[in-house]
């Protein structure tokens, strides 16, 4: 089962499952102390709340919403029974014996999560996003968006122009010089907005670890190699300073550790926004296994409201290992080489226009 299939059974699953409306509504982001319920973090040993811990937000809860369910954030036991269902059948299928008969000459074909041919580059053993709707507290959610209260993204139509006349096929499938490529291909940072921020889960390597410190806070990402260090009670660089994921300056209100992002490079940005955006996250443990991810993005010229989501991180016992992706990837100009070779021989590389995409897009 493809991933495109997969999602049209829960689609289906979901039509039919008895509609009830839970009777909590939410149009922005949720106050932590409302699952908490009384708990606080214990303290580390200067007095700030304990966030320190390898954390996972792996979720089959996708970043918008399915645009049947309308305005509902939290599903029906039996729409999340629904969904979690058919993800376990596309693992089951993902996991199946590959046919001995099949030969790299019957490309393209089917390898599961809606890739196919030369974009098979591993199959459902090498992947891990989840296989449950991401609950925070109780609460199971249709989407990480919770604002707008549709659960999908505001793109002003002005901004979707400008991302094709800035990127055209760039970030699809442009095989004309290394610059053309993802960020994720290149191995500079991860994709999918898995570095942030803001910090979202994507198809694999889904862990945060943190660390504290009296005047920083540092989180290791597992994707690629990629750390984001809070600068405590500071001030922001330049603007003239562009950095990857941004510059972040933290301040502790209470329980929740706030962290304002700001002056990032163009070719990072969340969701095409532009260099200008501003991210907000804020950090809250509201259990000794759970801590509430919580952000806001703004940029009126991409978006036409501030742009807010929730994302549950759990406690993991795993840990972070090295992350082998080379800088700048040392397939890269093997496959920069196989489509000069197929120019060479007067046609374009299978996928140079538009078929290829990149991993853990929405």
């Amino acid at each position: 089962m493809t991933r495109r299939l997969a999602l049209a059974a829960l689609a289906a699953a979901i039509a039919a499952a008895p509609l009830v409306i839970p009777e909590a509504s939410h149009a922005a982001l949720s106050d932590p102390a409302a699952y908490a319920k009384g708990y606080k973090a214990p303290r580390n040993a200067w007095g700030q709340p304990d966030l320190a811990g390898v954390w996972s937000p792996a979720t089959i809860t996708r970043l918008e919403r399915d645009a049947a369910l309308g305005q509902r954030l939290v599903l029906t036991d039996a729409e999340v029974k629904a969904a979690e269902s058919a993800n376990a059948q596309l693992n089951a299928a993902g996991a199946a014996p590959t046919d001995p008969k099949l030969r790299t000459e019957d490309l393209p074909h089917e390898c599961g999560r809606g890739f196919s041919g030369v974009n098979c580059g591993y199959n459902n053993f090498w992947v891990d996003p989840g296989t449950r709707v991401m609950r925070v507290g109780a609460e199971a959610r249709s989407s990480i968006l919770v604002s707008p209260a549709s659960g999908r993204l505001p793109m002003r139509p002005e901004a979707l122009a400008r991302q094709r006349a800035q990127f055209g096929n760039a970030q699809v499938g442009n095989f004309d010089g290394p610059e053309r490529r993802p960020l994720g291909e290149r191995c500079l940072v991860g994709f999918g907005s898995t570095s942030g921020p803001p910090m979202l889960p994507v198809l694999y390597n889904n862990h945060y670890a943190i660390a504290q410190s009296p005047d920083q806070v540092a989180v290791q990402i597992e994707m690629v190699h990629d750390v984001r260090v809070f600068r405590l009670n500071d001030r922001h660089e330049p603007a003239s300073i562009r950095k990857w994921m941004g510059d972040s300056v933290a301040r502790w209100e209470g329980e929740t550790l706030v962290v304002e992002t700001a002056n990032f490079r163009p070719d990072q940005t969340f969701r095409g926004a532009t260099a200008d955006m501003r991210v907000t996250e804020r950090f809250t443990r509201i259990s000794p296994t759970q801590l509430l991810y919580q952000f806001r993005v703004t940029d009126p010229a991409t978006f036409t409201e501030p742009v807010e989501g929730e994302v549950a991180w759990n406690l993991s016992k795993d840990q972070i290992y090295e992350y082998a992706c080379a800088e700048g990837n040392y397939a890269l100009p093997g496959i920069l080489a196989g489509a000069r070779e197929e120019e060479r021989k007067g046609r374009e590389m299978e996928g140079n226009r538009g078929e290829v995409k990149e991993e853990g897009g929405d």
